[in-house]
């Protein structure tokens, strides 16, 4: 199938610090990421917060320049465009942000906030406005008489309802979701996700869906990306990542997901010392100064790993063949400690 959208060796690098005092720093925030969407798919990108996620979805967008790289988007180059023909491409691309209580713009109703991007693309002809910000409020789960409201009228989960349906206005094919449920309830970020997926099923929509919850990311993807210090580290079908990781930092993460059985126990690979400063990137592996593979040598330290295919993916290790056995003796330990507990009990 011919992917939908298409990134080659994509760059976001950030300048911090003052200009004017010449202490300013780069900050690596995305570096040499590839990665392809096809229509109708869901690619999940998880990782730990900093590790350039939404870096990567806003650079997508255009809501950030890129600093090299080529995004390709229904067969278009999105980085060659600009004024017009951008902005008539950027109906086809919308984002839903993270945070639904600063997403709205509190002075706008409802209705003017959905119905603003249908009066800018000229999609609906001017009395007609009211009828569609009304079906697209109904279709995200609102009643459609709450379009004269303001957003502070609404719960975080209503709010991220009307986030939606703005972003569907427009009538895209795909949506950067930028952690869309991790501000809600748990009970509320359910509801938000089976909208994504009916939406999916209805529309055809492709996301990009930003997260750090590996339970999310199971309930909604196709694919997994794992990001580390803008990289991606691993890449493959969700059962595959999840069932079967072969990264040591897509292990770690894993064995961060809470058990929902109070009976079992996992083991909580707990990483040393914190992430390498994105202002200067380590020459080798970018998670070698945490790793806790047993073969870590002096290789990983000196000369980065390239993605590569084993096992069924794509992952970023110099030593992944044997990964799968750490992986499997750290889910047996899990597995004795529980029968210890019960033999105690």
């Amino acid at each position: 199938m011919t992917a939908l959208l298409e990134v080659r060796d994509l760059v976001v690098h950030y300048r911090s610090g003052s200009w004017f005092s010449g202490g300013g720093k780069t900050v690596y925030a995305v570096n040499g990421v590839n990665l392809e969407v096809a229509p109708g798919e869901t690619l999940a990108l998880v990782g730990e917060s900093g590790c350039g996620k939404s870096s990567l979805g806003r650079a997508i967008l255009r809501l950030h320049p890129p600093t090299s790289g080529s995004v390709t988007f229904e067969g278009q180059d999105l980085l060659a465009l600009d004024g017009k023909a951008l902005r008539g491409l950027r109906r086809r691309m919308q984002i839903v942000f993270q945070d639904p209580y600063s997403s709205l713009n509190p002075r706008l109703t409802v209705g003017a906030s959905v119905g603003e991007g249908l009066e800018i693309h000229r999609l609906v002809p001017r009395g007609e406005t009211s009828a569609r910000v009304g079906a697209l409020l109904e279709e995200v789960g609102l009643d459609p008489t709450m379009a004269s409201r303001y957003p502070h009228e609404f719960s975080g989960g209503q709010r991220q309802r009307i986030g939606i349906a703005r972003a569907l206005a427009v009538e895209p094919a795909f949506l950067v979701c930028d952690e869309p449920v991790s501000a809600l309830d748990v009970s509320v970020q359910a509801q938000v996700l089976n909208l994504f997926v009916d939406l999916q099923r209805r529309r055809g929509l492709a996301y990009l869906f930003i997260a750090h919850d590996l339970a999310v990311v199971r309930q909604i993807a196709h694919r997994v990306a794992v990001m580390y210090l803008g990289r991606i580290v691993e890449e493959g079908d969700v059962e595959t990542i999840i069932t079967r990781p072969r990264h040591p930092y897509t292990i770690a993460l894993l064995s961060a997901v809470p058990v929902p059985d109070p009976e079992r126990q996992r083991m909580r690979i707990v990483l040393p010392g914190d992430p390498p400063s994105p202002t200067v990137l380590p020459t080798g592996c970018p998670f070698a100064s945490r790793c806790f593979h047993p073969a870590k040598d002096a290789r990983c330290v000196a000369e980065a790993p390239l993605l590569r295919e084993v096992d069924g993916r794509e992952v970023a290790c110099h030593h992944a063949e044997s990964t799968a056995h750490r992986a499997q003796s750290t889910e047996h330990r899990a597995q004795s400690t529980e029968h210890r507990a019960q033999g105690t009990a």
